[in-house]
């Protein structure tokens, strides 16, 4: 009876261990305190002198577990395979040692330096949720008997198991809360990445829209400003065509302005970033030895802090220098600002560089431009010098006064469209192309063009019809359209010069269109130049041709938004030029009365 209760009390000893180890399982992830308690329940319930827990390290194939000698901790460390607790983690397996020293396994050395004296010995794996050990737990000297018990063993094998729990449960703890980490920092640097290329785009974007100097200098200061919270911000650069130096100055306060000041080599904040090509990280402000008054005690408050970069142009030249403002109060720039404005200033650097070559680029482009335009007119001045010659000869054998002041007024028109041609190159070289668009009344223009054409045609076996909608009043450029109209009559003449034929100009309204038709009998265009005709120096092989006179004609008419084309055969040419009308304009031109009371067109 007696043994039974013996029993009994310790059925419920264990039953209350497994209890309060499972309890604290569920309530604390300190995995000390629970391992704590696993010891000490287990040395109890199975009556033993003390209870080591070694942990498997794989990296080293080592149990590693600590021990107080004296007042030192120290700690253990036993390869897998080595003493009793090593060849438990090597085969999986529980072992119940009675005589320690009699055991070849077992290792004396800690025995020696603690001076401790093991007798008999009983171990078991730590095996986690998927059989695999994870560690050893060893109890050492059975208080009261010479050896450990097959029910001490049944014991250790339950309290291994809930071990091997809190240790597994710790771990994916520690896990967990080690991957959240790396989350939250992932996160974290996401979202700086993210704001980085928010700032990149909006820099990208905005220097895009830039037409001057003074935009893209406001573009990049304003969102350098914004990204970093500072009050204000600066650019420094080398106007290109001067290389003065200049530095635009934004303010928070006032986003839409913008400062100009010229500044010295090495004047200034900014300029002494530049000179030294390093980073300035100035939190004195006005105490700073390159603060500069005429510079920074310009802008519209106190400064107290700034952040100032270089800008490296080609060639690692210094192309300028970009700073950030902070007032009294706000905070100092960090290492993280200074990241940023790393980053900034590099796309800075980038669209400085590029907007100073657009410009040279636009610059040579206009140049170009001007040339062509300049051969253009040259080529138009044939007909002028031609209008101009022949009537001066005409003036020369006119006997009559009255003649010769009609034929000095024709002069007069040809250098009044000489003189237009000069405004015409002036206006582009300053980047200004307009259209002088006016009501032309058809049969007026026509007729100055059939005069001026007579001339050319006088001894030649050629001859001229015109069909013109005498009621047609059209907008266009008269002096352009002009020159256009005579580039295809002359190369219709050139080309019946030899064998003679008919040149043919006529004009009316097709809808909304006024459409203009230049046709002659010559031979027609040769089929290796057709579908060039109209590119710049193409030309028929005509003694003294430049291949300008059809592009010319093609230009002017793209530049009332009009088209040209034309159909060729051996039997001749038509050239037709559409230009588009406001609407349609079908009115009978002014009349005034004659002397005899008939009405004649003016």
């Amino acid at each position: 009876m007696d043994e039974l209760l013996v029993a009994l009390r310790h059925e419920e000893r264990v039953s209350q261990a497994l209890r309060e180890v499972g309890i604290a399982l569920g309530t604390t992830f300190d995995l000390d305190d629970l391992l704590e308690l696993i010891l000490a329940k287990l040395t109890e319930l199975v009556e033993a002198d003390r209870a080591t827990l070694y942990l498997l390290d794989e990296t080293h194939n080592e149990l590693l577990s600590r021990m107080v000698v004296g007042e030192e901790v120290r700690s253990i460390r036993m390869k897998v395979g080595h003493g009793i607790a090593g060849t438990v983690a090597e085969t999986g397996r529980a072992i119940r040692v009675k005589d320690a020293y009699a055991d070849p396994r077992f290792e004396r050395d800690w025995d020696l330096l603690t001076g401790y004296r093991t007798a008999n010995i009983l171990a078991a794996p730590l095996k986690n949720h998927v059989g695999r050990t994870i560690g050893v737990i060893q109890i050492l000297n059975k208080l009261g008997a010479d050896e450990f018990t097959n029910e001490d063993e049944a014991i250790l094998s339950a309290l291994s198991t809930q071990a091997a729990v809190a240790i597994d449960n710790s771990r994916l703890f520690l896990s967990l809360i080690q991957k959240n980490k790396q989350l939250l920092d992932t996160k974290g640097e996401l979202e700086r990445r993210l704001r980085d290329l928010s700032l990149l785009f909006e820099l990208e974007r905005a220097t895009g829209r830039a037409t001057s100097l003074e935009d893209l200098a406001r573009a990049l200061l304003g969102l350098s400003a914004k990204s970093t919270e500072a009050r204000g911000a600066a650019l420094l650069v080398a106007e290109e065509e001067s290389g003065d130096l200049v530095q635009f100055v934004w303010d928070a306060e006032a986003p839409d302005a913008l400062t100009r000041i010229g500044v010295k080599a090495g004047e200034g904040l900014l300029g002494a970033a530049m000179a030294r090509g390093e980073v300035l990280r100035v939190a004195a402000g006005p105490r700073s030895p390159d603060w500069h008054e005429r510079v920074e005690g310009t802008l519209a408050f106190s400064v107290e802090s700034a952040l100032v970069l270089p800008l490296e142009g080609d060639d690692d030249a210094p192309l300028g220098a970009v700073g950030l403002f902070g007032t009294a109060g706000s905070r100092v720039f960090t290492s993280e600002d200074e990241s940023l404005m790393r980053l900034v200033g590099a796309n800075v650097s980038t669209a400085v560089r590029l907007f100073f070559a657009s410009q040279s680029r636009e610059r040579g482009e206009r140049l170009t431009s001007i040339g062509r335009l300049l051969s253009q007119v040259i080529h138009d001045f044939k007909t002028p010098m031609t209008v101009i010659s022949g009537y001066t000869q005409l003036m020369a054998d006119a006997a009559d006064s009255k003649k010769r002041h009609d034929y000095a007024e024709e002069v007069l028109k040809q250098f009044d469209i000489l003189t237009g041609m000069q405004r015409e190159v002036l206006e582009f070289a300053r980047g200004e192309r307009t259209l002088f668009l006016r009501r032309v009344y058809l049969h007026k223009f026509f007729g100055d063009l059939r005069r001026q054409l007579e001339l050319e045609l006088s001894g030649k076996p050629i001859e001229l019809h015109l069909d013109i909608d005498t009621k047609v009043v059209a907008r266009f450029d008269e002096a352009r359209v002009a020159r256009a109209v005579h580039n295809l009559a002359r190369n219709a003449i050139e080309a019946m010069s030899t064998s003679g034929g008919e040149l043919s100009l006529r004009a009316k309204l097709e809808g909304r269109d006024l459409v203009i038709v230049v046709g002659d009998t010559g031979p027609g265009i040769p089929p290796a130049i057709e579908g060039r005709l109209f590119q710049s120096f193409v030309t028929m092989g005509k003694e003294g041709g430049t291949g300008l006179g059809l592009a010319i004609v093609k230009k002017i008419v793209e530049e009332h938004g009009g088209t040209v084309s034309v159909k060729s055969s051996a039997k001749g040419a038509r050239f037709e030029l559409r230009l588009p009308q406001p609407e349609p304009m079908a009115e009978k031109p002014p009349v005034r009365k004659g002397a005899k009371g008939q009405r004649s067109a003016t």
